[in-house]
């Protein structure tokens, strides 16, 4: 039952994306992300405790609640590009993005060592691996399965598309490891927050949080090249992805510091890129449950 409320959801939404002229749909996705904003009182205090510890008074409580509602509306745009990727061609999806030193990937690919590409849900997220798969060639996620098997089957269909493999998390070292070796590309989301005994220990916005080494331990077994990559947009039409020089291992020093430097360099990366845009930041996660967990139980909208 549930699964054919979610269906017919998704169909209707479908439906709306794609015969709706694109100013009418611009301005449907912000209604709709409006009222969904004003209803979810529950996300909206994690956002607003998130912005709390990242900013405190840098931004004003105006400001905080601005980055909140362009949140929502870009989980609505993000969904409706989604919609329209069902099926798109190499040369429609590429004409829509914008490549940002794109040297520093075909440098590394020529290198000969396997490629491990670092991101966030940041942005776009959804069309990143597709855009980077379609023009450098095939790569390897992870993904946690929907609840919903029909949707998930949905969601699969199209994270897969020009040769993208997604593999569940359970297990997924060895899997990411093999597509290495097979000469494929990883890419990892290694922004939320993590189990104790899963993450390590990093600065994030001046606060301690737990960060997934699964990249920088990739890299090091595997002697990869972990490349940041993260995508924007102006107007939800057109992207662009920007890579940022390889984070390389430091030669020297013991292997658990030099682990750890490396998951730092990608917190610090990451935290470089939300400040430039905050607004495209997936802010409803409770990033610093693991070691702020009490500020998430508080009410603190104002």
């Amino acid at each position: 039952m549930r699964d054919r409320l979610y269906l017919a959801l998704f169909k209707t939404f479908r439906w709306i994306v794609i015969h709706t002229p694109p100013k009418v749909k611009s301005l449907l996705i912000r209604a709709l992300a409006r009222l969904i904003y004003l209803a979810d009182r529950k996300h909206r205090n994690i956002a607003m405790v998130n912005l709390d510890l990242a900013f405190g008074e840098e931004l004003s409580d105006g400001q905080k609640k601005d980055i909140i509602k362009k949140t929502y509306e870009n989980l609505l745009f993000n969904l409706a590009d989604f919609v329209q990727n069902q099926g798109i061609t190499e040369e429609e999806l590429l004409g829509k993005v914008e490549f940002v030193n794109s040297h520093i990937v075909k440098e590394a690919l020529d290198s000969g060592r396997p490629v491990v590409f670092v991101t966030a849900h940041y942005g776009n997220w959804e069309l990143l691996p597709l855009a980077t798969a379609a023009k450098f060639g095939p790569l390897t996620g992870v993904g946690r399965p929907l609840d919903s098997k029909v949707m998930d089957e949905i969601l699969k269909a199209n994270r897969e598309q020009f040769d993208i493999k997604m593999v569940p998390k359970k297990g997924a070292m060895r899997e990411l490891m093999k597509a290495l070796k097979q000469g494929r590309a990883v890419g990892l989301l290694v922004d939320q927050n993590t189990a104790e005994n899963e993450g390590l220990l990093v600065s994030f916005f001046g606060k301690e949080a737990r960060h997934t080494p699964a990249a920088a331990l990739l890299a090091l077994r595997m002697d990869a090249v972990i490349i940041p990559a993260f995508i924007t947009t102006e107007d939800h039409r057109r992207y662009k992805i920007e890579y940022y020089p390889p984070l390389e291992f430091e030669k020297e020093g013991e292997k658990e510091e030099r682990i750890l430097k490396n998951v730092q360099a990608q917190a610090d990366i990451t935290e470089k890129a939300i400040r430039k845009k905050p607004e495209e930041w997936f802010w409803l996660h409770k990033r610093w449950k693991n070691r702020y967990e009490e500020f998430y139980g508080r009410d603190v909208w104002r």
